[in-house]
């Protein structure tokens, strides 16, 4: 039975160095010839995955945790935490000193100059200090936000916005995200497209925005890296992404 394959970027494809490991990319070439479809879902930008897309000639990807869906270069569907609801957001931030990153298709823009919290974060994603402009989501459509505070102090969003996601992925930051916004529900979108179950479906993650993903497919593959709530969502937990743990899971699925 040929399955759709979906891909978290961080963790999953990319190791601890940021690198895609040969091992990964021969696997997913030999899955494809095979017969199965390959996909991505990230919680990056599109513009963030281009060389990776190139490199691994993908055209179907679920991107800003499922509220950009593109199926063979077509966007399908998309979604973004409403403009008066972010304006409230943002002004709550503000008055704590709390900066943000907006991110749409094209780019990524910071809301102050000069943040070690935004700095530190984005470093870790190897990306440079945005463009500044505190109101370009009023001008443009913003598909994330990137909230730039503590979890301590993360704790004061969720009770002051309960129709807002806040799921961290560093110290310092976390993707702010519409409360049914979803990994999951960008693949739901997508298999409602193809018109395909998602018992069909193969997911491989490590992180806490991989969480919904992992538990609704038909198989869910957690990292042997991944956080401790992705493992227990998982059906399978392989090895570490540094020791060849994406390909060592697809051998035993005998998708290569």
């Amino acid at each position: 039975m040929k399955k759709i394959l979906f891909f978290d970027v961080d963790g999953t494809l990319y190791n601890a160095q940021k690198v895609l490991p040969i091992s990964a990319k021969e696997a997913i070439f030999k899955a494809r010839e095979n017969g199965h479809e390959v996909a991505i879902a990230t919680g990056r930008a599109p513009f963030m995955i281009r060389e990776l897309l190139e490199e691994l000639e993908i055209d179907t990807y679920i991107t800003f945790n499922g509220q950009y869906v593109v199926h063979k270069g077509e966007v399908i569907y998309t979604d973004q935490i409403a403009n008066d609801e972010l304006q409230k957001i943002i002004a709550f931030g503000e008055s704590r000193n709390h900066p943000f990153v907006f991110l749409n298709e094209y780019e990524m823009i910071a809301s102050v100059d000069k943040q070690l919290t935004i700095e530190e974060s984005l470093n870790s994603l190897h990306y440079p200090y945005p463009k500044i402009d505190a109101t370009y989501f009023l001008q443009n459509p913003v598909y994330q936000t990137l909230l730039f505070a503590e979890s301590h102090e993360q704790e004061q969003y969720e009770k002051e916005f309960p129709n807002v996601q806040f799921v961290r992925w560093h110290k310092f930051s976390c993707d702010m995200l519409p409360k049914e916004g979803s990994k999951s529900r960008g693949i739901q979108k997508l298999t409602e497209h193809l018109q395909v179950s998602m018992e069909d479906v193969i997911a491989f993650g490590d992180g806490l925005n991989d969480v919904e993903m992992l538990s609704a497919v038909g198989i869910g593959v957690a990292m042997g890296n991944g956080h401790e709530e992705a493992k227990a969502a998982a059906s399978i937990i392989t090895k570490h992404v540094d020791e060849d743990g994406l390909a060592f899971a697809m051998k035993q699925l005998n998708l290569i």
